[in-house]
């Protein structure tokens, strides 16, 4: 499987916008654990690994940042997250880094699992080689 954009509802208002997401309909895992991102340094990068089960989905509810997505081939594809009604669905195995955060950003990570320093992959050659 590969990374996806999913479209959460919006709800115009001339008052403020809403977005909400809920399971099952718009989370394909069910949520066990939430963090964010924030006051990220320009020039900074976050991320840097895989998961080897954990499912994720990451918004950026403010601002914007890209998420880069690296294959073991080395080959790569940029998702620009940058509507808080939008999401990128990240699969297990898939080495991920965000950069290019503009000033505010907030991210908003959603996940399958709970925090297990086990499930990461920090290595990236350990990663191409599918030996992680």
């Amino acid at each position: 499987m590969r990374p996806y954009i999913i479209q959460f509802p919006k709800i115009l208002d001339p008052r403020g916008n809403l977005t909400f997401l809920q399971n099952p309909a718009h989370v394909p895992f069910e949520i066990q654990r939430v963090f964010w991102t924030y006051d990220v340094p320009g020039g900074e990068q976050r991320g840097g690994h895989a998961y080897k089960e954990q499912e994720e989905l990451i918004i950026a509810l403010s601002g914007s940042f890209d998420v880069v997505i690296t294959d073991p081939d080395g080959s790569k594809e940029k998702f620009s997250l940058n509507r808080s009604y939008y999401g990128l669905y990240i699969p297990a195995q898939t080495w991920r880094h965000m950069e290019n955060f503009s000033t505010n950003s907030l991210g908003l990570h959603i996940s399958s699992r709970i925090y297990t320093e086990s499930d990461y992959i920090r290595d990236f050659q350990l990663y191409e080689r599918g030996q992680a």
